[in-house]
């Protein structure tokens, strides 16, 4: 059974495809994928706890160079649906 996708979350392969009013994040615990999210997400409650769980993991030193998330990518794609409706 083939999971879909939601349109506004998407993996995203380069810095190209990143459209104004989106920023790419790094999701895994142990590989990384890079996803596509709108800004908006950030100012979530639900979002910032991410963010947070970021904060105590990696600081302002993310290895992928971008912002990391530290949490399964299965999560991360229930709590971005969550987000969108």
């Amino acid at each position: 059974m083939a999971i879909r996708m939601p349109r506004i979350i998407k993996k995203s392969l380069t810095t190209k495809d990143v459209p104004k009013g989106h920023c790419a994040v790094y999701v895994g615990e142990e590989q990384k994928k890079r996803f596509v999210i709108p800004i908006s997400f950030l100012n979530q409650p639900l979002f910032q706890d991410l963010l947070s769980q970021a904060e105590e993991e990696f600081g302002f030193d993310h290895p992928m160079g971008g912002l990391t998330i530290p949490c399964k990518e299965d999560v991360f794609i229930n709590l971005t649906s969550r987000l969108r409706n």
